[in-house]
């Protein structure tokens, strides 16, 4: 018998090198970055803001830089009572909704003589042992209660003609990740204003005849009430109309539903001088005007929206008027703030009170001819739009943890 033998052979584990593994290496990179932006604020008859009281303040308008609405505040009289009256207070101040916005500022107070020799508090161009300043909400300040002396200020080249330059600078501090883009095909914008548009031309599929000022239109009942929460009332809610096939609409202009039935369906305005036969602004902000009424009679918040923001862009002597009664009547409070502030101005005033519309003003809106007074008697006496916050923190040009910076002159 023949015996085989059978050799074992051990087995080796299997490695890889290294230059047989597929491998992907990915980065990203942290960004962190201000968004600068600066703004001049004017204070004409300085002297006349004297002696309004420690604590009192002119501002300036509001003006927008990295996403938040912010203010310069100056106190003539000084912000605390301790000081009793000697310095003159300056501060920026967060102007709109916010929580934990940091940012650098930089408060000059610029020389008029030509000197150039600004007095200048500023955190940019600095290294800063606790980083920028937070402001934790809504009115927070950074600034100074003793910016200058007042004795030194009115005997400087600060004051020129009664009149102070403020320059304010802002950088909101922001900070994102950027990483490897992973396509390249850009994506077409939406087209479903179009198709539903195409639908409303064609009048596929309408179930709902809408009598406007005799002349009928054909639309779609959910189409209507998606959009509008009063065609939806209307046509499904408990309290809905008896015959939803056709319903009357009064004290509308064909022209005007015809312009709101164009926004429904596309969801942006139509031309409006070609609507109608329009051939002039004039007649173009008279059909804004009637568009306006018509959205918040429907509860179209964006239409509305896009109504008030044509009118500010065509405020004109002949219009402003009319416009103003509209903006109080729908609580339009942006579009009634511009429309003041046009018909106060000097150069307006004369003419605007010699157009019918500032008789139907007089008439359907008196109270607004008493803010419209307000507004005539700030712009004469040298004043400055001012807004009041609450709960404003008492520094000193010092954050948090009482760093301070100090001023530098140019």
């Amino acid at each position: 018998m023949e015996i085989t033998r059978v050799s074992k052979q051990t087995q080796k584990p299997i490695t890889a090198k290294p230059s047989s593994i597929s491998s992907h290496t990915s980065t990203s990179t942290s960004l962190t970055d201000t968004t600068n932006g600066s703004h001049d604020f004017k204070i004409s008859g300085y002297s006349l803001s004297k002696g309004m009281g420690i604590g009192k303040y002119v501002a300036s308008d509001t003006f927008f830089v990295g996403g938040h609405l912010w203010a310069i505040y100056f106190y003539p009289d000084g912000k605390s009572t301790e000081d009793n009256g000697t310095y003159v207070s300056l501060f920026i101040a967060l102007a709109s909704e916010g929580t934990d916005v940091r940012a650098l500022f930089e408060l000059s107070l610029m020389d008029q003589s030509g000197k150039e020799r600004h007095k200048v508090h500023s955190h940019f161009g600095r290294v800063l042992d606790s980083g920028p300043y937070t402001l934790k909400y809504r009115g927070s300040m950074w600034g100074y209660k003793r910016f200058l002396k007042r004795s030194t200020l009115e005997t400087s080249d600060y004051l020129k003609d009664d009149c102070l330059l403020v320059k304010c600078t802002v950088g909101v501090v922001k900070s994102q990740t950027e990483g490897p883009k992973i396509y390249s095909i850009l994506p077409p914008p939406s087209d479903i204003g179009q198709h539903f548009g195409q639908l409303l031309e064609s009048g596929e599929g309408a179930d709902l005849n809408i009598e406007v000022d005799d002349e009928i239109f054909a639309a779609h009942k959910l189409v209507l009430a998606t959009r509008s929460p009063v065609f939806k009332a209307q046509l499904f809610g408990p309290m809905k109309d008896r015959d939803t096939q056709c319903i009357k609409i009064e004290e509308m202009e064909a022209s005007v539903f015809k312009a709101l039935l164009h926004f429904i369906y596309w969801d942006a305005l139509p031309d409006m001088e070609d609507l109608g036969g329009l051939t002039t602004k004039w007649a173009s902000s008279l059909m804004a005007q009637h568009l306006l009424a018509a959205a918040d009679r429907y509860g179209l918040v964006r239409l509305r929206l896009l109504c008030e923001a044509k009118l500010c862009e065509d405020v004109a002597i002949n219009t402003v008027a009319t416009t103003l009664a509209l903006a109080d009547q729908h609580h339009c409070f942006q579009l009634k703030s511009v429309c003041l502030k046009f018909v106060a101005l000097p150069e307006n005033l004369k003419a605007v009170m010699q157009t019918d519309g500032f008789d139907y003003l007089k008439q359907s809106c008196p109270s607004v001819i008493s803010e419209l007074l307000e507004c005539v008697a700030r712009i004469s006496e040298h004043s400055v739009i001012s807004y009041g916050y609450r709960n404003e923190p008492s520094l000193d040009g010092a954050d948090v943890n009482g760093r301070r910076v100090k001023p530098r002159i140019y």
